[in-house]
């Protein structure tokens, strides 16, 4: 009983650690820090914390680095990394850490509407789980729009009793109207798109290149040559680089660590134990933690449309995820070939990963290749 319950916990965690980094790096953000800097310096610390597990673990299991792979890493690095995380990290920026956690839900939807040219998903319309499919990313969508284009009116749900003096001090130094600006919601929907993108070439890698931790590392260590070339390009003052206010240091480290080193490690392994799906199962519960926390802690006002459009975009991923969930379940001896015949859907245990023995003692079944290093 205790160990069916570890991977729903350890899920849990992840979702309290990605909180926390939405919520330090909104006030880092809010001090004045430049969001390609803080990028930057997030793959430059995820990349040497690792680039250990890498040399220990895999140093003479990691397949051979073709010119392809060589080219799909650069390929992931830009989508997964650089772009993902600077679109995120300015629509935080202008917006609220509430707001960027409920967009982010729209993942899902939109890798299923990128990966349809690429034949790894079908639509499937005549199917009650196609037509789950493709009217959850429909509700989706729309709950992104009413949450951009609809304010509406505010949400009296009373004042916390919590008082974080230092957030009430940034949120009054960067009261110019930045949270309910349009060019957030859109930055954060722009960073779904490089993510989903990133999960499609992620997928054609490693059909051929399985190495978990050597991947990761030196994604992140190309991703740090970028984003510095762009930090450098965007924000030209030496005084920006500095990491000797507290809170800048503190975002950036716990953005590195949590963010992605440890979910990583963490959501590798839970993917092992229950798969992709119930991984993204997850997602949802990130949005209710933030929710509180900002209401709690940085006094986040809470409006009709955010509300509304925050509720469809959850219900429209549920929708798309028991579709996709019902096409997984297919009757035994009929998986290969009707995965290949449907568009090649990726099921649970493709790509096999192999985790330290640390991290999985006796597994009972592979672990699945796609992994999702989070914003």
């Amino acid at each position: 009983m205790g160990a069916d319950m570890l991977p729903g916990l350890a899920m849990t965690l992840v979702q309290l650690g990605y909180a926390g980094m939405n919520i330090f790096s909104k006030l880092a953000l809010d001090a004045g820090m430049n969001p390609f800097v803080m990028v930057a310096y997030r793959q430059i610390f995820a990349t040497a914390i690792i680039a250990p597990f890498a040399i220990c673990f895999e140093r003479r299991t990691m397949p051979r680095l073709t010119k392809t792979i060589f080219w799909q890493l650069i390929l992931c690095s830009l989508f997964g990394a650089t772009l993902n995380q600077c679109l995120y990290f300015v629509g935080l920026k202008y917006s609220t850490p509430t707001i960027t956690c409920a967009l982010n839900n729209l993942l899902p939807a939109i890798t299923f509407l990128m990966a349809i040219p690429f034949k790894m998903e079908t639509i499937g319309i005549k199917r009650l789980p196609g037509q789950a499919k493709v009217l959850g990313t429909i509700v989706c969508v729309g709950g992104a729009m009413l949450m951009s284009f609809y304010k509406g009116s505010l949400i009296n749900i009373g004042k916390s009793s919590l008082h974080w003096r230092y957030a009430e001090q940034m949120a009054d130094s960067n009261s110019g109207g930045e949270s309910s600006s349009f060019i957030g919601p859109l930055f954060v929907a722009l960073s779904c798109v490089a993510w989903a993108g990133w999960f499609i070439i992620q997928t054609k890698m490693n059909k051929k290149f399985v190495a978990p931790y050597s991947t990761t590392s030196i994604m992140c260590g190309m991703a740090s040559v970028q984003c510095v070339l762009i930090a450098v390009t965007q924000e030209h003052s030496v005084e920006a680089w500095s990491l000797t206010s507290r809170i800048r240091l503190i975002a950036c480290l716990y953005s590195a660590a949590f963010g992605s080193a440890l979910a990583f490690v963490v959501m590798s392994w839970c993917i092992s134990k229950r798969g992709p799906l119930y991984v993204s199962m997850f997602n949802p519960l990130l949005l209710v933690i933030v929710a509180v926390l900002g209401w709690a802690i940085l006094d986040e006002k809470l409006y009709v449309g955010s509300a509304v459009g925050s509720a469809l975009i959850v219900i429209g991923l549920y929708a798309v995820l028991w579709g996709k969930g019902k096409e997984m379940d297919v009757p035994t001896g009929k998986t290969i070939d009707d995965n290949e015949d449907h568009g090649g859907d990726i099921e649970a245990g493709d790509g096999d990963i192999e985790l330290p023995k640390i991290l999985m003692v006796q597994p009972t079944k592979p672990a699945n290749g796609n992994i999702n290093t989070p914003n």
